[in-house]
Formats: C-alpha cells, structure tokens, sequence
C-alpha cells in the first residue's frame, strides 16, 4: 500500500546515510458530525474540526533499538523493513476505536470475483448463507444429510465401493467413496446454485454481475450498512444489462450512501454528474466545483467523454474526425506506425467545446493538448481565447498563425504544395483537374473526413502542417 516515491525516497536517502523518514500510510475518513459525535476532534492531517476516523500504518516506537542497530550496521536496505510497523484505528478526538465501534457500517460489493470450489461459486453461497436464518440453515443441512445417506445406500454404489474395498488391500478399515461427512455445514462448498437449470458458473458473467449484486444489497449485512462501496459494476455488461443492474443499485439504496469506482463514462452519467469525484495527479475535483456552464454542459451532453479524459496518460483533443485522422497519422509516421492510445494519448474530438474539457484538465492537472483551426484570426480565436492557458505546464495549444490558411484543408495542402501528384494520387484526384494549391484545398473543403480517411489509409510518408509536427513532438515528451 505504500507510495512507490516515498518508498524509492527513502531507501535512496537511508542508504546515503542521509536525514530519512520512513514512509507512512495515513487514510482519514470524514463524517458528517451528526452523525459520528463521538469522533470529534482535531487529531487529522488538516488540523480541522470534524468527526472521522484516521486508519495508520506507520513506525512502532518500540521497535526504535531494533531499528536504529539496523542503520548503525550500515547493511544496505533494498526493501521497507515493515517489520517495525504497526496498524492503529483512532478517531479525530485521538481514542483509539475498532471496526465496532465506528457507527458508520460499510459493505464491500464485488461482482467480479470468481472463485470457484467444486462448481460451487463461494461468493454467492456466502450471501445465501449469511441471509438465511438459524433454522433455514439446519434445515438445509438435514436435507443434504439424508441426500448423502441415500447415496451410501444405493444399491450401486455398494457394489462399487465393495470393489474398491477388494482391490485396496488395505488392513482395519475398508475404503470406499461417499459424499463428504466431515463438516457441519458441508453444503455450502458442494451445493450448486442453478439459474434455471443452467449452473451459476456458466450462464455468463454479465448475469453473475447482476445476481451478485442484487443478493449482496438485499442480504442483511447491506440492509444494516449506512454505506455501500461497490467495485467497477460495468464489467462483463453490455448497456442495457449494465442499465438494468444500475437502476436495481439505485432502487435498493435510497437511505444509504453509495460509493461506486467506475471507468465507465456511462455509470458515471446514469448516477448523476453532481456526484462525480474525479482523481488524478493527487488532484481531487467534483463536476459541482467546476462553473455553473461548464456542468451545465456536461449534464447536457449524451456520450460525454470525460472518463476517457481522467484515464488516459495524456489527451490530445481536436474539433472533428478530420483533424483526429490526420493527427493520428501524423504520429503513427514518427512512432513505427503505433497509434496514439497504443502509448496512453487518447485523441477526442470534442467539437468546438475545447474550454470545457480544459476547464477540468487544468483543476487535475492532466496533460493535454488542443488542435485548433485559427478561423482566419489567429489572435481572437487563439490568443485572446486561450490566454488562459498559454502558461500552463499541463496545457498546450497548437494552432497555425497565419490567417490565410485558416482550416486544416489548406494548411495540409501548403503543407505538401512541392508534391501535388502524389498528394493527389493518393486521394484519388485528378492532377489535371486540381493543379495548384488553392485548387486542390477548395476541394478537399468539399470532401472533409473522406479526404483525411484516405491520408491515413495510405502507404505515402506526407508532410504535415507545423502545429501538427509541434504537437506529435509534445506527445513524445516522456
């Protein structure tokens, strides 16, 4: 659970014989104070007023001899010696609490896990188990006492297990098979749970998904819990199964507090974006601490792409698929034909709506780059619009200054003006027809994506506009 850095920090300065802190893990959960009275204290990471509790792995002082023979020796460190930790609960007010002891209960909800024993899923016969009543629970093993019974003393089995005993050879007692006896509540590794008449392993894990999640939130545990964690509930489901487990999430947890980790941007949208926490960089920023049109916009947006923004190492964002194609080609010709997203650059056409997406990119701190036509007056449409932006370590703009080439078309074609037949060949174009520059850009204006679609498919090494070349080389910055 410790931070690579500080871990890397560490063992650099240690073994320099350096002034050195060994790494801590401090995670610091903050109630609502009505809600945890008990817990009110100063004792957290911000010095504030709150009611919480904090959860430590940190250095036990009363291993200090031990450990301070340990740098003494000069022996070199390679890994953290946790051996001198120690694990410790304690609320805001700096008592010491158990998991008991704090009123907020929590359940984990995991539908991915797939641990089988003997066909039998363990995670599903755990809920079962833990919704059925004392009395249900002896019932169910009375059944399945006289179902092994029964097959002890079927006439077949008899027969067989006196051949086994026969050839066995074995002094004392006889060997045979029989179903297993050793335990009390031996039915929860051998029972199988059926859909239908189709075992629960098979019918496929987007219906596994479902049922997990659905028994998890109506077992007693979830009834009992304030607040429910739930773990990435898209996998395995497509939209409309993923849409129906979420409308049952939602149904069953009105009261209740529910965190849900997602990379799905369609989770994120179902659930609502005024409930969105977006991480990255240590940087912590919800949709409600963006501006009222910015969220206005995103709430409005179908298919919004800000997920694909948060999850990818850096993003390049363009207006439209002619710009997406022709930069993605561009890159592919200076990284051995690899795309963009094959190296963590997501490319997203995201219209004319690039301040939006960087409204969030600069409160992250995540790397991004925008590709942008100057529209014929590069110091309104980019300068004075991006001023914003042109000093930032996150934030590039790239664009072409010069007016009179204001759109992609006859920036690519200035581009490769000196290689015309080629350019046009490979767009299918008749040379005779579109001979010069201008020529050839008005009718790539006509065309728009087909053009692009062509250059991207082709085998020919083009020229590119220089904001496009400037931009693959910010990409390639590692």
């Amino acid at each position: 659970m410790f931070n690579n850095k500080a871990v890397a920090e560490y063992l650099e300065k240690v073994n320099n014989r350096e002034p050195s802190f060994l790494p801590e893990v401090c995670i610091e959960v903050f109630f609502e104070k009505a809600s945890a009275p008990k817990l009110q204290g100063t004792g957290n990471k911000e010095r504030s007023d709150a009611c919480g509790v904090s959860f430590k792995v940190e250095f036990d002082d009363t291993y200090t001899d031990e450990y301070s023979e340990l740098i003494r020796s000069g022996e070199k460190i390679n890994t953290l010696p946790i051996e001198y930790y120690k694990i410790s609960w304690s609320s805001f007010d700096r008592d010491a609490v158990t998991s008991r002891s704090i009123p907020i209960k929590s359940v984990l909800i995991d539908s991915t896990s797939s641990k089988y024993q003997n066909g039998s899923d363990i995670y599903i016969s755990r809920i079962i188990k833990n919704d059925l009543d004392d009395s249900e629970k002896v019932k169910l093993s009375q059944a399945y006492r006289k179902m092994k019974d029964s097959f002890s003393e079927d006439d077949a089995v008899k027969v067989i297990n006196n051949k086994i005993d026969g050839k066995s050879n074995v002094q004392g007692d006889h060997l045979r098979i029989s179903v297993d006896l050793g335990s009390q509540n031996a039915w929860e590794s051998s029972l199988m749970t059926y859909l239908g008449d189709i075992p629960f392993h098979q019918i496929g894990k987007g219906y596994q998904c479902i049922i997990k999640t659905n028994l998890a939130l109506a077992h007693k545990k979830a009834k009992e819990a304030s607040l429910l964690l739930i773990e990435e509930p898209e996998n395995h489901l497509s939209h409309s199964k993923l849409n129906h487990l979420l409308k049952s999430i939602v149904d069953n947890s009105a009261d209740k507090q529910v965190i849900i980790s997602t990379h799905s941007s369609f989770v994120a949208n179902k659930l609502g974006l005024e409930n969105l926490i977006l991480l990255n960089d240590h940087k912590v920023t919800k949709f409600t601490d963006l501006s009222k049109d910015t969220f206005d916009f995103f709430k409005k947006l179908p298919g919004y792409q800000t997920l694909r923004l948060l999850l990818c190492r850096r993003a390049v964002l363009v207006e439209g698929d002619s710009d997406e194609l022709i930069f993605q080609k561009a890159y592919m010709d200076k990284n051995l034909g690899s795309l963009p997203i094959e190296h963590g650059i997501d490319v997203i056409s995201v219209k004319l709506t690039f301040k939006r997406f960087l409204e969030i990119a600069k409160k992250i701190n995540k790397s991004v780059a925008v590709i942008t036509d100057n529209d014929g007056n590069h110091d309104e449409k980019i300068i004075k619009k991006y001023r914003d932006y042109h000093d930032s370590l996150h934030i590039k703009i790239f664009s072409d200054n010069r007016n009179h080439l204001n759109t992609l078309e006859p920036q690519f074609v200035d581009a490769n003006k000196n290689n015309l037949i080629e350019l046009c060949k490979a767009l299918s174009l008749d040379i005779g027809k579109f001979n010069t520059a201008e020529l050839l850009s008005e009718k790539l204006q006509t065309q728009k994506t087909s053009w692009a679609l062509n250059v991207f498919e082709s085998k020919i090494t083009f020229n590119y506009p220089q904001y496009i070349t400037n931009a693959v080389e910010w990409c390639n910055e590692r």
